[in-house]
């Protein structure tokens, strides 16, 4: 995984807004390879790893480097080395680091940060210049390059040429450390205005301004990866399936894919399409060779997710076959086998994820969105039970406020069960589950109009059933709107019984298969047996 290139295509165009000088370029390039391998370090990361860091957050940088020495040093070493102004390039950095910050989160998954950087550590380890071991911990460091070479392959070899800014561009550098400067000094806009007509999907979005006061604050484009998973059964067939797509192109040519290898089991993959989700998978060239490996392996799942593939199965030669022939079929993709649960871990960085999620939806949030983040943390109840764990309570408050705020939201809360018990039993507890989660909120001062429940057992599994991973993944509570359903015959605020109306699985194709057999499909002679 390339990190140094993700931030560059996704942090910088916020930072820098019109201007296109390369010098600023390539300092934040170089400075996004010292900040990562900064966070790399457990007990750096440890001091802010549970704060929520807001993108605007221009004093981020100095709790990262706490020593004011080391923290000059940097922007004087870099401004020096890229011949841009100083003062500016404190600017630069005090205003990336927040955005970088959340990037990187991103990028890293479930993965611990620290984790997720050691373990990428040659992919930006090159761009750190010798100077730069004072302000890092020790071992960061790769040998130092040669005078003269380039920092990266997007960056150009010829000499950076100064050219001295125009006045406006110098006070739009000062904007970030604005109350650190003489008072009085003239504050332009850093940023162009909010564009009227927004960038497409497919290209980084150049900025995104929010207003405070006199001020205005630069936002990274916040588009997730594109993602694929499935889990094969027993017998090789398809028996898990979503896809996160950023638009019905990409849907498309995933979904071609999957026919191409599955045939008809391909219809029962679930796609959420929205522009939250990037519109290239890099993967996705690739796919035609990767799809027929994973389906020989029984039991095995795969994620694609970026530029990373992770696998696992629950026969460990067979794992490690699967991760050398991945690797051999996609080998511009970083495959790696998926590690023991973390139960705690994956509990904690949900919850971390799901309250930045809340924290990014801003004022009147589409309901999707709201769905969408309520559906990353994950509710671990007790075996058997329907208790809300305390460790929840605190997200399901705020979200309680957000579902009340926004007008004709409406959500469906979907309980789900790993395959371990009868589907009598699964479906039973899978319903109770949803119904605790309904009667919290409820309690929280939640229209109870505005909520509906369904149990779905173990009938829409995301990952293997064989795995003690997949299981775990399977355990879980959906939010979706309930628009999404169809669900306009039922009552609002009532169970939703199982024949009710379920939206088709892929509309691109000539089916309509539903969730769960209903008057539609009986019409078209296409039901579909729900323990599939």
């Amino acid at each position: 995984m390339d990190i140094i290139s993700h931030l560059t295509r996704t942090v910088s165009p916020a930072v820098l807004g019109d201007d296109h000088s390369p010098a600023k370029e390539s300092l934040l390039e170089q400075f996004y390879a010292i900040f990562a391998a900064r966070l790399a370090d457990h007990d750096t990361y440890g001091r802010f790893a549970n704060e929520n860091i807001a993108r605007d957050d221009q004093e981020f940088y100095d709790r990262v480097w706490t020593e004011g020495a080391h923290r000059d040093q940097i922007s004087r070493e870099l401004a020096g080395k890229h011949n841009v102004d100083a003062t500016a390039a404190r600017g630069l950095i005090a205003m990336a680091a927040p955005l970088a910050f959340h990037e990187i989160k991103s990028l890293a998954g479930t993965t611990p940060v620290p984790q997720f950087l050691n373990d990428n550590l040659a992919s930006y380890q090159h761009h750190i210049p010798a100077w730069a071991s004072t302000v890092l911990p020790a071992g960061m460091l790769a040998a130092t390059p040669a005078v003269g070479t380039r920092i990266s392959d997007t960056t150009s070899t010829a000499p950076l040429q100064h050219t001295e800014e125009e006045k406006g561009s110098f006070m739009k550098a000062l904007l970030p450390i604005i109350g650190l400067i003489i008072l009085g000094a003239l504050a332009w806009a850093l940023l162009r205005g909010c564009q009227e007509n927004p960038e497409p999907v497919a290209t980084p979005v150049a900025s995104e301004q929010q207003a405070a006061g006199d001020e205005q604050v630069a936002v990274a484009a916040d588009v997730e990866p594109a993602s694929l998973r499935i889990a094969t059964g027993e017998n090789n067939e398809l028996y898990a399936c979503r896809m996160n797509a950023g638009d019905e192109t990409l849907q498309s040519k995933v979904m071609n894919a999957l026919t191409a290898a599955f045939g008809d089991e391909a219809n029962k993959c679930r796609a959420d399409v929205d522009d939250n989700f990037a519109t290239d998978m890099p993967a996705a060239a690739q796919l035609a060779s990767i799809l027929p490996i994973v389906k020989n392996v029984p039991n095995a799942s795969m994620i694609i997710k970026g530029d990373t593939i992770t696998v696992n199965a629950p026969d460990e030669a067979a794992l490690q076959q699967l991760v050398t022939d991945l690797q051999a079929a996609a080998p511009a993709m970083t495959v790696q086998a998926e590690g023991p649960l973390d139960l705690q871990g994956e509990i904690d960085d949900s919850l971390t994820a799901a309250d930045a999620a809340m924290t990014n939806l801003g004022d009147n949030p589409d309901p999707r969105d709201v769905a969408r983040a309520l559906s990353i943390q994950v509710i671990n109840f007790e075996l058997d039970k329907a208790i809300i764990p305390d460790a929840n309570k605190a997200l399901l408050d705020r979200a309680a406020k957000i579902i009340n705020e926004v007008p004709d939201m409406e959500l469906l809360i979907i309980g789900h069960t790993d395959s371990q018990a009868s589907d009598d039993y699964n479906i039973e507890l899978s319903q109770e589950r949803a119904d605790a989660v309904k009667e919290y909120l409820v309690a929280q001062g939640v229209d109870a109009s505005k909520l509906s429940t369904k149990g779905m057992g173990e009938s829409e599994p995301v990952a293997d059933n064989s795995t003690e991973q997949g299981r775990f993944r399977n355990r879980r509570i959906e939010f979706v709107v309930n628009d999404e359903f169809n669900v306009a015959s039922a009552d609002a605020g009532t169970t939703i019984s199982n024949d009710a109306l379920d939206p088709d699985l892929n509309p691109l194709d000539s089916n309509n298969d539903d969730l769960l057999p209903d008057g539609d499909d009986v019409t078209q002679g296409s039901a579909i047996d729900p323990a599939n």
